[in-house]
């Protein structure tokens, strides 16, 4: 088994028989209201490195763009330079958030053709953009809300990102090791009555599976509810859960999101690590804030049971407040921030795997009530 299956569990898969082949992410593509500051904070609190960039020193005079990596992991980090650019009117509604998904394709052109036969909005058609490294192949579908996803062939092209933008390293010291090496998933937030309608697109569509589902009392807690179903392409590098908020007696967290946010969006980003102990560890010396979890989880008989021997003491996991869950396949430990931005939105979770291909079925309750507390802290419950 490969480091990338260990840290985010792929699955062996036939691309030959996909009707839209996935290779894997290409990029996360943020709008923020400050690019500068937005990109400076990803370097140097999660160790993020530059690699290219976009602005008016080359020639782009609507907006700054960084683009970030960290292992297989790319951040594109955009803010608007002019008051008339469209990122200026998305902000505005949004705030800081993931405006595209983009996703690396082996033909741009073949999953165009499928998507369109099967009901898909397409924003972009397929282009060339070309320049001295090559040639990049794209085009982009609409999915919930104002989210996209841009499908891009790089096969042709050795660019440091796209075409328009340049090389461009930091003066800060990159840190080692890196403290996440790749996007585990991406979690979307959707209106009630909607999250069996973005499933069937992304199965129709885009030919992923049903990986899991959770409704009832697996996801619910005293005061509120919501449902949540997780799709993902053939070799599960790609998977995303999507929510939707359910009936119960206040308001739930994917209630409030859509209320920030103004509709429906990427609510979290789980960024992959082979050692979320060290990583919480330089994340919190960096002033990145956690969901605290209680004390009463890790006394729980019941979870200390069901989860058996981990590859560290339950009393680090408590000194760090990071959550484990097992299943039939293994176990899994993860912890997620606090919203990284002014509104309750975005936020990011840390997970490792051990085998497990779950999502952390057995934490959801644990976690649901720590953001009710934030969210009543917010006056939002």
């Amino acid at each position: 088994m490969t480091i990338e299956q260990q840290l985010v569990g792929l699955i062996e898969h036939d691309d030959s028989v996909d009707p839209f082949p996935v290779i894997g992410w290409d990029a996360l593509v943020w709008v923020v209201g400050n690019a500068t500051q937005s990109a400076h904070f990803l370097q140097s609190a999660f160790g993020m490195r530059l690699e290219a960039y976009s602005g008016p020193e080359t020639g782009n005079r609507d907006h700054k763009s960084f683009v970030l990596r960290s292992g297989a992991a790319r951040f594109v980090i955009k803010g608007a330079v002019v008051p008339d650019s469209a990122l200026v009117a998305h902000h505005d509604r949004h705030g800081d958030g993931v405006v595209d998904i983009a996703l690396e394709v082996p033909d741009v052109d073949r999953c165009i053709a499928w998507a369109r036969t099967h009901g898909a909005t397409i924003l972009t058609e397929p282009h060339d953009e070309s320049d001295e490294f090559g040639t990049v192949r794209s085009a982009a579908l609409a999915t919930y809300g104002e989210t996209r996803h841009t499908l891009v062939d790089r096969g042709g092209y050795a660019g440091p990102y796209l075409p328009g933008y340049v090389a461009r390293t930091s003066t800060r010291v990159p840190r080692a090791p890196r403290l996440f090496q790749a996007i585990d998933h991406v979690v979307g937030n959707v209106e009630q009555g909607m999250m069996d309608r973005w499933v069937e697109f992304y199965r129709g569509v885009m030919g992923f599976t049903n990986m899991a589902e959770f409704v009832g009392d697996d996801i619910a807690t005293e005061y509120s509810a919501l449902m949540s179903k997780v799709v993902a392409n053939g070799n599960h590098r790609v998977k995303f859960p999507l929510n939707e908020p359910a009936v119960g007696r206040k308001r739930s967290q994917i209630d409030e999101y859509l209320e920030f946010y103004r509709g429906p969006g990427v609510q979290h980003i789980a960024l992959a690590t082979g050692d979320i102990l060290a990583t919480v560890d330089a994340l919190r010396a960096e002033g990145v804030e956690f969901l605290p979890t209680p004390h009463t989880y890790y006394e729980d008989a019941e979870l200390r049971a069901r989860i058996g021997h981990v590859r560290v003491p339950v009393a680090e996991l408590q000194r760090r407040g990071i959550l484990v869950d097992r299943d039939e396949d293994g176990y899994l430990l993860q912890i997620f921030t606090r919203p990284i931005a002014d509104r309750p939105t975005v936020f990011f979770e840390l997970i490792e795997r051990h085998g497990s291909l779950g999502f952390g079925k057995g934490n959801f309750k644990a976690l649901f009530q720590a953001i009710e507390r934030e969210q009543a802290a917010r006056g939002n419950l």
